[in-house]
C-alpha cells in the first residue's frame, strides 16, 4: 500500500468511531485464510448466505462460490452484513469449467480440498488433520457435491450420523466443520495461520470504504485536493 492510500485511510478513520476501529483491529488479528469454504451450485440463496455468516463468525476471510445452474444472490437478512467483511470468489459455469477453475485456484493457493460426502470411502471429521490448508466443499441441497468436484478433490469427509437422515443443513454442517477445524488449529502452533499485515492493510482499505457513508465522494475529493 502506497503512502497516499495510507493517508486516505487515516482520513477516513476520522469518520469511524474509536470503538468500531478497535473492533476491526481485533477482528483483523483473528482473520485467517488457512481454512476456506466452497459452495457448489447451492439452490437456496438463504443457505449460502447463512454459510457466509458462519464463515465470518469463525474468522474465515474467503468463500468460494461455484455457480452452475444457480446464480447466488446475497440475502442481507440472513448474512447480517457478513458479505461486507468476507471476500467472495465466484466461478460461473461459462464454458463448463467452473469447478476446474475453482479447484485450480485453490490448489495454486496451497489448499488441500475435501468434499463433504457420506460415501463409504469418506473419512470422519474426527480424522481430518489440520497440518495443511483446507478447503471444504459443500454441494447443493439435492445432489450434494458433484462427481466432477469429487474426482478433483483430494479426499472426502463427513460428519458421523446417529439418526435416520444422512446429512445436516448446509449451514449447520459448515458450522460444525469450522468449529472442529478451529478447535484443532488452536491446539497447534501453525505458522502463518492468521493473515499477514499486508493483507490486513488491504482489508482495512475495503472495510473503511464500506463503513464510511459516501466514501466514494470522500475519496474523489481527497485525491483531487491531494494533487
Amino acid at each position: 500500500m502506497d503512502a497516499i492510500e495510507k493517508e486516505f485511510l487515516t482520513y477516513l478513520s476520522g469518520y469511524i468511531t474509536p470503538h468500531k476501529l478497535a473492533l476491526m483491529e481485533e477482528i483483523l488479528s483473528k482473520r485467517t485464510r488457512y481454512f476456506t469454504v466452497v459452495l457448489e451450485d447451492i439452490y437456496k440463496p438463504h443457505n449460502a448466505s447463512a454459510v457466509l455468516r458462519t464463515a465470518d463468525c469463525f474468522g474465515i476471510q474467503d468463500v468460494y462460490i461455484i455457480e452452475k445452474s444457480q446464480e447466488y444472490k446475497v440475502n442481507p437478512y440472513v448474512t447480517r452484513g457478513a458479505a461486507q467483511w468476507v471476500d467472495i470468489h465466484r466461478y460461473s459455469n461459462y464454458g463448463g469449467n467452473a469447478v476446474t477453475c475453482c479447484v485450480s485456484d485453490l490448489k495454486r493457493n496451497g489448499f488441500k480440498i475435501y468434499a463433504t460426502s457420506p460415501r463409504a470411502e469418506s473419512i470422519s471429521i474426527h480424522d481430518l488433520k489440520v497440518d495443511e490448508k483446507i478447503a471444504l466443499v459443500f454441494g447443493n441441497e439435492h445432489e450434494g457435491v458433484s462427481e466432477e468436484m469429487i474426482s478433483q478433490a483430494d479426499g472426502l469427509v463427513h460428519i458421523p450420523m446417529d439418526g435416520f437422515t444422512e446429512s445436516f443443513n448446509i449451514s449447520v454442517a459448515a458450522s460444525i466443520f469450522l468449529f472442529d477445524l478451529q478447535r484443532k488449529a488452536s491446539e497447534l502452533d501453525i505458522p502463518d495461520f492468521y493473515i499477514h499485515e499486508s493483507e490486513k492493510e488491504i482489508l482495512r482499505s475495503k472495510w473503511y470504504r464500506e463503513i464510511v457513508k459516501y466514501s466514494e465522494i470522500h475519496e474523489k475529493e481527497f485525491f483531487k485536493n491531494y494533487k
